[in-house]
């Protein structure tokens, strides 16, 4: 382990991963108990199409990103709400359209978009201080948010029903929590991919959510889970010559194929 601190783009790759553990920590559970996995993995792929933009106008994609993902999650949370459109619809509909136009987009760019493969795997390794500091600021900001609508969340997730009987604006809170998770998939991409990061935000908290009970329990058994795999995956990475993204999310995938098994 003290070889691979010796270079500073694994010492910035470990303190991203650990960071991004405790943002999959705090977002990760509630992207489980709320069932919006799925919407999760909308967001990612339609947040494509903002990358391919940013691309092709030569501003920096993950910004682009980021606005594309706010969009998709708002648009998905209202169009489902108030529309005869169905969930799952409107989540095909952006995930389609968000990869097309992010496939249009490179097509319509100068040059070859050599970071291209780094946003549907992810690269890790790439990660610079700065994209970690963005991170902890993410992390500071979405703490802040879960601390105050703590109470206001935990009814969201288990009864948004009797959350709407007393007043709870339970719409209002969803759309905020698929904000929280849009941003959230912006870091992630950094990281693993688009095609990997549903994996990181979920396996945590499933792994711990099958031996903990209570939420708090819940959230900092996913923090460490998360932790845990991030170092082991960047370790095994290192010594085998492999994907660090691709080598993180398979020991989270063998640990709860594991849990699962034990806690049968």
């Amino acid at each position: 382990m003290i070889e691979l601190l010796q270079y500073d783009f694994m010492r910035s790759a470990l303190a991203a991963g650990l960071a991004a553990s405790v943002l999959c920590g705090i977002i990760g559970i509630y992207v489980v108990l709320n069932r919006v996995v799925f919407i999760s993995d909308g967001i990612a792929h339609a947040a494509f199409g903002g990358i391919g933009l940013g691309y092709l106008l030569g501003f920096d994609p993950l910004s682009f990103g980021a606005v594309s993902a706010l969009i998709t999650a708002l648009g998905i949370g209202v169009l489902s709400s108030r529309s005869k459109v169905s969930e799952d619809t409107a989540i095909g509909v952006f995930l389609a359209t968000g990869m097309a136009l992010g496939i249009l987009f490179m097509s319509l760019s100068r040059g070859y978009a050599r970071d291209l493969f780094g946003y549907l795997f992810g690269n890790i390794l790439a990660v610079t201080w700065q994209d970690v500091a963005t991170i902890i600021a993410l992390v500071v900001g979405i703490l802040v948010l879960v601390t105050l609508l703590y109470k206001e969340f935990l009814i969201l997730s288990f009864d948004p029903v009797y959350g709407e009987a007393i007043g709870l604006p339970a719409k209002g809170l969803r759309l905020l929590l698929l904000c929280m998770v849009a941003l959230s998939v912006i870091v992630l991409i950094k990281i693993v991919g688009i095609i990997l990061l549903i994996a990181m935000l979920t396996i945590p908290a499933s792994i711990a959510r099958q031996h903990i009970r209570g939420l708090p329990g819940i959230m900092a058994g996913s923090v460490l889970l998360g932790a845990v795999f991030v170092t082991a995956g960047l370790v095994i990475s290192y010594y085998l010559d492999v994907p660090s993204g691709a080598t993180i999310i398979i020991t989270a995938a063998a640990a709860f194929f594991i849990s699962t098994a034990l806690s049968q």
